[in-house]
């Protein structure tokens, strides 16, 4: 369902439709608002120009993140197939110690 959602960002209302709920798109808002007002107290740019800067950083920002979370995704990947085969080694080592209880046992029996 989507949201209709009006926000001020600059001092300009504008109206978004959304499958975001209200608060997520106001926290959105706030966001570009803020990044907006850094860039125009920096210097004398148009609304323009600070949008495109704006709409730069947060996409320089964005790209960042996703590959720090496709590393965070290939170190998981690689910290599981380790789990994976140590809990392999694991079973193993169990099935080496019951074989050897077996034997030990057997060989105990013999003695008898």
């Amino acid at each position: 369902m989507e949201n209709r959602v009006t926000v001020s960002i600059c001092g300009i209302d504008y109206t978004f439709l959304s499958e975001e709920n209200r608060s997520y798109m106001e926290k959105v808002a706030a966001f570009v608002d803020e990044k907006m007002a850094e860039i125009m107290s920096s210097g004398r740019l148009s609304q323009m120009d600070a949008a495109v800067l704006v709409a730069v950083n947060i996409t320089d920002e964005m790209i960042k993140q996703q590959s720090n979370a496709e590393n965070l995704r290939a170190q998981l990947k690689g910290y599981l197939d380790e789990a994976n085969k140590a809990k392999a080694e694991l079973s193993e080592c169990k099935r080496e110690i019951f074989k050897l209880q077996q034997q030990l046992q057997k060989a105990q029996s013999q003695k008898k």
